[in-house]
């Protein structure tokens, strides 16, 4: 068995006002960093083995203050946690991207649409699911934190729940929230989704 800690990187500035995606130097303000802090503090005695993040600088820095609460090592970034890779779309307003006709066959059919850059949700989910799998195999039965972005964890859960990635919009994964899962060989089962710290 074991036992995941799904974490969203805290907010940075703006969240919710533009996609972020991979644009490079979205980092996290005070209040961003105040609400890490408060994430590590919540996750002291959950006894990670070992912490992992999305190479996205608000995800590092999301990590490295989780990791020094709970005395966790030192993170390792993996590209199998980063963002959605958005493309053109990175950096855009959401008010600009719901004009546009691509974007809205992204959000209403992600099972068969791609970003401009050419990755689709499925794409998403396969990728982190191999990490996972990795993970499971090299830390059994350990407590493992994984920071990383929120389309990343809705298509874990997704998978994991027998849900369509087409379905990502029923759930919500706030930043800085907690999403748990406990992966054993009869599967996987989800004990917490999306608590928030704040």
């Amino acid at each position: 068995m074991t036992r995941f800690l799904l974490l969203r990187h805290a907010a940075h500035e703006n969240v919710g006002a533009y996609l972020a995606g991979r644009a490079p130097g979205i980092e996290l303000g005070e209040a961003g960093l105040a609400q890490a802090r408060r994430l590590g503090t919540r996750l002291r005695g959950e006894r990670i083995a070992a912490l992992y993040c999305s190479p996205r600088e608000r995800a590092r820095q999301t990590a490295k203050e989780v990791a020094e609460a709970c005395d966790a090592g030192t993170p390792r970034a993996l590209d199998a946690l980063d963002e959605i890779d958005f493309g053109a779309w990175s950096g855009r307003r959401f008010d600009d991207l719901n004009q546009e006709r691509h974007w809205r066959e992204w959000n209403e059919r992600r099972s068969l649409a791609r970003t401009p850059n050419g990755e689709r949700m499925i794409d998403v989910q396969a990728r982190a699911l191999a990490a996972m799998e990795s993970m499971a195999g090299e830390h059994q039965g350990a407590t493992l934190a994984l920071v990383t972005h929120a389309d990343v964890i809705k298509a874990v859960v997704l998978y994991h729940l027998g849900l369509r990635v087409d379905d990502w919009w029923r759930l919500d994964i706030a930043p800085a929230s907690i999403t748990r899962l406990v992966v054993d060989a009869y599967g996987a089962r989800l004990t917490g989704l999306n608590e928030l710290v704040d």
